[in-house]
Formats: structure tokens, sequence, C-alpha cells
């Protein structure tokens, strides 16, 4: 287990003094490796915090930013454009459906919601709907750490200590329909979760209610939670029926993650405004971007321009990261290799629960994959909260050397998950790397917490 250090006896500058949890230091890194200073090397099974889509070290990457850095390392957004911003633009607009051609760059994931959640106010007042405010947002949930992110997080942890210099928003459920016990088919269990974001925008008031935050397929919170296909034409009928804009949370999910660019391109799923961060940059650099339709940007600019800014949005050096990243999720094929090893990865995590019979509900698309850790599968129960296996799994893995991801998913302390989210680079081998130490790791947790397994 990862050894626990107090404040008083921590020597380490001051970053360590806001968790009791001592790490190691990390020396160097190489696809989808990391090295400590000892020399021990780690499989980065979750791709840091799922942004490192294309690996570490990748030399194309690196020589990219230096030549930025070579000529201007910094320039004020508000003073001049840049070409790589202006490239970067470019080469999302390509690559994004329904128009969302109007790109806003920001440093990471939360501030990319914060700018998205802005806009969307804006644009209201901007075009004379002044009492829409509110944006609802599901729970379980998580969209950042921002206090106007918290707002619309589903995650009782995160958010309910901040509440009171906040501003909660309404909720609805997320779709978790494999824990429903019911005589309704997949289908008709999305149709159901989708028309309670109707019921939701009724009970509120529909004239004050401005748009609706989503994660098309569920990020850490949720762990890779996929919607029945039903679910999305459902939500689009109900947000244009009530004048609400649809805002995608692809942090997590954008830029080839989960087999294709975006994770609501496999349901064609068309929102007003888009979130990208994380593998935006794959953690060459801190970068994030809103992508919006001229619809909904035109107004704004028209009354002013946006309300918002900061320092280091738009930040050269950042954004000629974003553009070697883009290039180099080109050139080595990086989305469908998702998507073909992803199916891999699934078809091994099934096998696991086989062996396994506690780890259940295998989900997600391509290299964006979870599954729960249960008491009792069929019932769908929870494991005792006081036995924290989800955090156990995490650290029974990290001393075999392997990385993986996990918080509660079901918005508060209790459920336990497990995510498997390596690089976009990853080989067949490698995969089998990973499932090997993962087994191992299982069997562990199943011996300390005396968890059923066969054979």
């Amino acid at each position: 287990m990862i050894a626990v250090q107090s404040f008083e006896t921590d020597r380490r500058p001051n970053l360590f003094h806001f968790t009791r949890i001592q790490r190691p230091i990390v020396d160097r890194a190489d696809g989808i490796y990391l090295w400590d200073k000892s020399g021990r090397r780690y499989i980065d099974g979750s791709s840091g915090a799922v942004n490192v889509n294309i690996g570490h070290g990748n030399r194309n990457v690196i020589d990219a930013m230096t030549r930025q850095l070579d000529r201007v390392s910094f320039a004020y957004i508000f003073q001049f454009e840049n070409e790589q911003a202006i490239e970067l633009a470019r080469g999302l607009a390509d690559r994004l459906p329904n128009g969302l051609d109007r790109i806003y760059f920001v440093s990471g994931g939360s501030e990319a919601i914060e700018a998205c959640l802005k806009l969307a106010r804006q644009w209201a007042v901007a075009t004379g709907q002044d009492k829409r405010w509110k944006v609802i947002g599901r729970m379980p949930s998580y969209h950042g750490v921002t206090i106007g992110t918290l707002a619309v997080t589903g995650d009782d942890i995160l958010t309910k200590t901040f509440d009171p210099i906040g501003r909660p928003m309404p909720l609805v459920p997320a779709p978790f329909v494999h824990r429903d016990h019911d005589n309704l088919s997949m289908e008709q269990r999305g149709i159901r979760y989708a028309d309670m974001l109707e019921e939701k925008i009724l009970e509120e008031g529909p004239e004050s209610v401005l748009a609706f935050v989503m994660e098309p397929i569920g990020g850490a919170a949720t762990a890779a939670l996929v919607p029945p296909n039903s679910y999305f034409p459902r939500i689009r009928e109900i947000c244009d029926r009530y004048g609400i804009l649809l805002i995608h949370d692809e942090v997590m999910t954008g830029i080839g993650r989960t087999g294709k660019f975006l994770g609501g391109d496999h349901w064609s799923c068309r929102p007003d405004i888009v979130a990208l961060s994380k593998g935006l940059s794959s953690g060459y650099a801190p970068l994030g971007a809103l992508a919006a339709t001229q619809r909904i940007v035109g107004p704004v600019v028209e009354t002013g321009g946006f309300l918002h800014g900061h320092t280091y949005g738009g930040n050269p050096v950042a954004c000629a990261a974003g553009v070697a990243v883009l290039g180099e999720v080109d050139r080595l094929g990086l989305v469908e290799n998702s998507a073909s090893m992803g199916e891999l990865l699934r078809g091994e995590l099934k096998a696991l629960t086989r062996r396994f019979p506690f780890i259940a509900d295998v989900r997600g698309k391509g290299l964006f994959m979870g599954a729960e850790i249960y008491a009792d599968p069929l019932a769908k129960e929870p494991l005792p909260q006081g036995l924290n296996a989800n955090l156990r799994l995490i650290d029974l893995a990290f001393e075999r050397g392997l990385i993986i991801y996990s918080r509660r998913v079901r918005g508060g302390p209790v459920s336990d998950n497990f995510m498997v989210c390596p690089p976009l680079i990853v080989t067949r081998d490698q995969i089998g790397e990973i499932i090997a130490v993962l087994g191992d790791s299982l069997q562990a947790l199943a011996a300390e917490l005396d968890l059923p397994v066969e054979g």
C-alpha cells in the first residue's frame, strides 16, 4: 500500500502539504510506461488522469513545442493572435460536427466547462432570455472543481463543502440502466431516463432553464457509463422543445479516446456547445477548449464580446502542443487503434468477471473502460463503504506496477469501481500485460476482503 505521511513530518515542498499520501517521485516516461527515481517501472493503465492519449515522450510533440518556444513562449490573447492557436482552431473545426467551428481556448477541463456555462448564460442575455439561468446536470457526474462547475456536478463528496459559496443546480439521474429491476428493454429505459430531464424542466419552469450538461459517455463519476442508443435523440428532442442548450462535456471522452473523435460521435449526437481538454494536448501542456456554433457565439459578439478570459488562454506553446497532438492522432491512426484495442480490452475485462464474480458491468467504448465491484452483482449491492475496495485495488495494482483509475459511482461515499484507460498507442501485447497485472491485483483484493474467486 502507498505509504501515508503526516503533515508534521513531511518536509517536501508545499505541494505535498495538501495531502497525507506520499507518492514516489517520477523520473522519466516513455510510451505507456513511467519510471520513478528508484528505477521502478509502472504501466500507465490510466493515461495519467485519462489525458495522455498519445503516450509519453512523443518526440514530434516535444519538437513542435521547442520550435514554438524558440519563437515566442507567451503572447496575451487580448493583445495578439498567434499562428498556433489559429491552426489548432482550424484543425478542431475540421474534425468537429454540426458547425461547431467557433473555438475558445482555455487551460484545462474545469476552465472549459466554466466557459461553456458562461457562454450559454451570456447567449441567453444577448438574445433577450434573461430569465434563463438554471443549468441541469446529472447525479452522479463530474464536470470540474471550480465553484461554477461544482454547481452542475453530481457528487456529494466534492460539492457539499462548497455549496454555501456556490449555487447548486438541479440534477437528474444518470442513466444507470443496468441497475434497474423492471420489465423494460434497455431502449425503453433510455427513453425513461431522458424523459426525467423533461420532468425536471417542467418542475423548475421551462422559462428558467438555460442548458443541460452531460458527458455522452460518463467519466470517472460513473466509470465509463454508456446510455442506451435511445437516450440521445430523446435528449436532443427535449432540449429543442424547450429552447434549452445542450452542452457536451467531452473533456475525458474527446480526441479519439472512445474510438471516435468525440464520444458523442457514436450517436451522431448534436450538441450546441462542447468542452474539450485532457487528450487535446495529451498532457504535454495545460490546454482546453470550448467549441460552439455561430448561432450561440454571434449574438454574444454583437453585444460586445464574451465576458470571460484567462491569462494563459490560447497560449502559443500549449496550442503548438495541441496542433502536434492532432497530427500524431492522425499519423498513428489512434482513433482506429482505440476502437480495435478497446474491443480487445473489453473482452479481456469480461473474462476477468468470470474469474472474479464480484466484478460486473464492464462498460465503455474504445480505450475508455470501467467496471464495478459488488457485494452482490445480481442485486447490484455495493460492498460496505468502510472496506474502500476501490482504493485498495488501486494500491494493490500500484504495488504491482500498474496504474488504474477510480472514483465512487453513486454520487457519494458508496460504491466501488475501477477504470482501465491506457494511452491510445497501446498494443495487443501491452493489453495482455495490463490484464495480467490487474488479475493478480484482483486476486490479492479477493484474498484480503474474502471475496469469491472462480477456478
